[in-house]
């Protein structure tokens, strides 16, 4: 390799086992502020949610592996997969869809696994679904996840009828037909399944409804969808898609959400247009730019649906949630375009934790959100190939930002350098910062710059710490990603760029990072 020193110096001192080419450019120290909040918000674990639909290879060949593959299974789950998402603190998987979720009729998936219906997933790849994945199989992932589930209900092809009978079936205690059919079916006590979605994307593929229709459609449904004895329901309304505004000005005047815990928004980062999303690896960094700019567009759209929230909610009784987040690209040449299987770079992981850090710093309003989608499918976690197993860049980010999942929020204020490309910028920096159960404080950054070191000086009122420890994220590109032949290229390690000084906390923020500093 050539030097250039008058453009680059290696900084190797900052982390362990990586060294990276920069360059320099000298700057003032970001003055980064830390208080505590009033009146103590709490980041809800259920931000840190996945989601999990019956889509090309998430749940068959994702979760649900051949009965001869040769890893370790539990039945049929595969459990280096939930071993993984077990070390995250997985705290809610959303299923069985997504757009599947309007066409799927729950009682297809129960019973003996040899004499279920074979059915068709016109939505995903018109493939055909022996259905041997259903409720009681997700409920058992569930468990083995330590998680709770997420269902979202057939509003579109469904009736009501079908919901409340899926309802009794999961919750009730009591002798009926149908909790005689799920002891027949081996399961004798309910699971007592409180999330609960009243339909999904009903604005589209749930049933391109109006939100005058969807409306009405949301209080008949939810009127039979009963509490029963130990289970309160917590309802999900469908919600508005990215920018639509006067979806959730109508559904909340004409419903009021009386009965619901919250309703939904959908929003994901699409670089190019839905007819050509860009690749997943092969981009310049326009296209890196451009990604990370409509990221940060997303705290735009839920301060506008926080706002019309607040008219009708001004308790901030009910959540915004956000259900269905992440970057969407074209999927990897020569895979099934309908199975949506993308690659998963560094870029994808500044995506991820700019975002967590925003659905942090609204924690007042957002009290879940599940990242599409957990395995083989969008902005996954895992990637599998046979019996291979690997780990993306967003997982880690997952791994380090775990730490605030209940802990209280600590509002942080700054003013950002700006992250220039041609005539437009965004800001370099994000962050978000909250004290666990222990008293321990953790607060994470991002740099999103990929050219500049960022010196941050963090004050900390009123808050006095004796230890520190700290991880990053980042790679020599922002197009590094986890192959099955190189699984480790992007992955976390201990972070030496972050002192004490005095009272303060000083960081060195590497270019394209991710940093998460534990104080004690």
């Amino acid at each position: 390799m050539k030097h250039n020193f008058k453009k680059i110096v290696f900084f190797g001192f900052l982390y362990t086992n990586v060294i990276l080419t920069i360059k320099i450019q000298a700057q003032a120290p970001v003055q980064l502020s830390i208080r505590e909040s009033l009146p103590g918000l709490t980041i809800s674990k259920y931000i840190y949610g996945h989601f999990s639909e019956d889509l090309g290879r998430c749940i068959y060949d994702g979760f649900w592996a051949d009965p001869s593959m040769p890893v370790k299974k539990q039945g049929r789950i595969r459990m280096d997969v939930v071993e993984a998402l077990k070390k995250i603190k997985i705290p809610v998987l959303r299923w069985p869809g997504g757009c599947f979720a309007d066409q799927y009729h729950w009682r297809d998936g129960i019973g003996p696994q040899g004499q279920r219906p074979k059915t068709v997933n016109t939505t995903w790849g018109m493939v055909t679904d022996d259905n041997s994945f259903g409720t009681h199989e997700f409920l058992e992932l569930c468990s083995l996840l330590g998680c709770e589930p997420y269902i979202a209900g057939n509003v579109g092809t469904g009736t009501p009828k079908e919901m409340e009978d899926w309802l009794e079936y999961l919750n009730y205690n009591g002798e009926s037909a149908l909790t005689d059919l799920r002891k027949k079916n081996g399961r004798d006590k309910p699971w007592n399944v409180s999330f609960w979605g009243v339909g999904n994307e009903s604005w589209g593929c749930g049933g391109s409804m109006s939100p005058e229709y969807y409306s009405n459609e949301y209080k008949r449904y939810s009127e039979f969808a009963k509490n029963y004895p130990g289970t309160k329901l917590k309802l999900i309304a469908s919600g508005a898609n990215g920018d639509d505004y006067n979806w959730t000005d109508v559904v909340l005047k004409n419903t009021g959400l009386w009965n619901a815990w919250g309703i939904s928004m959908h929003y994901y980062v699409v670089v190019g247009d839905w007819g050509h999303k860009g690749s997943a690896t092969q981009f310049d960094e326009s296209e890196y730019f451009h990604g990370l700019k409509k990221c940060l567009h997303i705290e735009g759209l839920i301060n506008r649906h926080s706002a019309i929230m607040d008219v009708y909610d001004p308790e901030k009784a009910k959540a915004l949630v956000v259900d269905e987040w992440g970057i969407w690209t074209d999927a990897e040449p020569g895979t099934n375009p309908a199975f949506l299987y993308q690659q998963n770079s560094l870029r994808d992981a500044l995506i991820a934790a700019s975002t967590l850090n925003i659905f942090n710093n609204h924690c007042a309003r957002v009290k879940m959100a599940n990242l599409a989608q957990t395995v083989n499918v969008l902005q996954s976690l895992v990637l599998t190939d046979k019996d291979k197993m690997l780990l993306t860049p967003t997982y880690y980010v997952f791994d380090m930002y775990q730490a605030h999942q209940d802990a209280m929020w600590l509002p942080v204020q700054f003013s950002s350098p700006d992250y220039v490309y041609g005539n437009e910028k965004i800001p370099a920096i994000n962050a978000s910062a909250s004290r666990d159960a222990s008293g321990a404080v953790h607060i994470s950054i991002v740099n999103l710059d990929p050219a500049k070191i960022i010196s941050i000086k963090t004050s900390l009122e009123g808050m006095h710490f004796k230890s520190l420890s700290a991880q990053v994220l980042t790679s020599q590109k922002f197009t590094d990603v986890n192959t099955f032949e190189k699984p480790f290229t992007v992955k976390t390690v201990e972070f030496k760029g972050a002192r004490k000084q005095g009272d303060d906390l000083m960081v060195e923020m590497p270019p394209q990072s991710v940093v998460v500093v534990e104080l004690k």
